[in-house]
């Protein structure tokens, strides 16, 4: 005699696969998704660089001819081994310029975000509407009154204008991120520290700015990157010692013409540092992003 309380419902056998089968097909179109939206986004990159790779009459044709010979002239000259202008100047002060604007807005943001968030004041929405509403007002429109007071204050041509201007432009955007990391720091371990003694400057070096490290590596990765593509400030209030790179592509753009494969080959160049940059960052600038859209 068999027991029909322990047959097994051939329904869950049937109906399991099947899901599997249908997510995996699921995953497998969204993965090829993804991958052509990335090569969509890589595309203008890798032609820039094949154009840089081009001469100048193979990098004008029109359509452009993808069997070209390859060739290096224009790094060369970009470089001045042709008898250009050298980039070094311009290249080393955008990177002074991005640099220490980036230092001292992590210095400034930090405890300022600290203050909004694990210790926060009186009406703190309304500080961070403040800082939200300093980049509602176009950029172009305090052009001239910058340049006036630059002009008066003998700091044209002057890369230390270049830094203050760009800490003070991307300051609110790093209050603003830091905020929202640091509102992920446990508070214990703060109150912890400072029963033992501890001190803020202390608090900030050494609890702090470890465990928010992820945010603060994406806030200086994004404030690093603003700085560094900047040109309007720069094209206005620098000539030739305070140029920087962005300035200096602009000069491959003349009344004879413009010369596409060294204006490609610089615009490569110019952006190694960023490249370089995420590249080293990556995990912690996901992890950065990522702070706080989990609760």
């Amino acid at each position: 005699m068999v027991c029909i309380d322990h047959v097994p419902d051939t329904r869950s056998i049937v109906f399991f696969p099947r899901a599997a089968r249908k997510a995996r097909r699921r995953g497998t179109a969204l993965g090829v998704l993804a991958w052509l939206v990335g090569i969509a986004f890589c595309l203008p990159a890798m032609w820039m660089l094949l154009t840089s790779l081009h001469s100048e009459p193979d990098a004008a044709t029109n359509p452009p001819s993808l069997t070209a010979p390859l060739t290096l002239d224009s790094y060369r000259k970009f470089f001045g081994a042709a008898g250009g202008a050298s980039p070094w100047p311009s290249l080393i002060n955008s990177t002074s310029a991005s640099l220490v604007s980036t230092l001292l807005v992590l210095v400034l943001a930090l405890p300022a975000a600290y203050a909004l968030s694990v210790r926060p004041v009186r009406k703190w929405t309304d500080v961070m509407f403040f800082f939200l509403s300093t980049k509602m007002l176009p950029v172009v429109a305090g052009l001239l009154p910058v340049y006036l007071f630059a002009k008066n204050a003998g700091m044209l041509d002057n890369i230390w204008l270049l830094i203050i201007l760009y800490t003070s432009m991307n300051l609110p955007i790093a209050v603003w991120m830091m905020q929202s990391f640091l509102a992920d720091v446990p508070v214990s371990i703060i109150e912890a520290a400072q029963v033992d003694g501890a001190r803020l400057p202390t608090i900030l070096a050494r609890i702090v700015a470890p465990v928010a490290g992820p945010g603060i590596a994406a806030t200086a990765l994004i404030c690093f990157i603003f700085s560094w593509n900047e040109m309007l400030f720069a094209r206005v209030l620098t000539s030739v010692t305070a140029q920087t790179a962005p300035v200096f592509l602009t000069g491959f753009v003349t009344s004879q013409g413009l010369f596409l494969a060294q204006l490609c080959a610089a615009s490569v160049v110019v952006s190694l540092p960023v490249l370089a940059a995420g590249f080293a960052a990556q995990d912690k600038l996901v992890q950065g992003l990522s702070l706080g859209a989990v609760k």
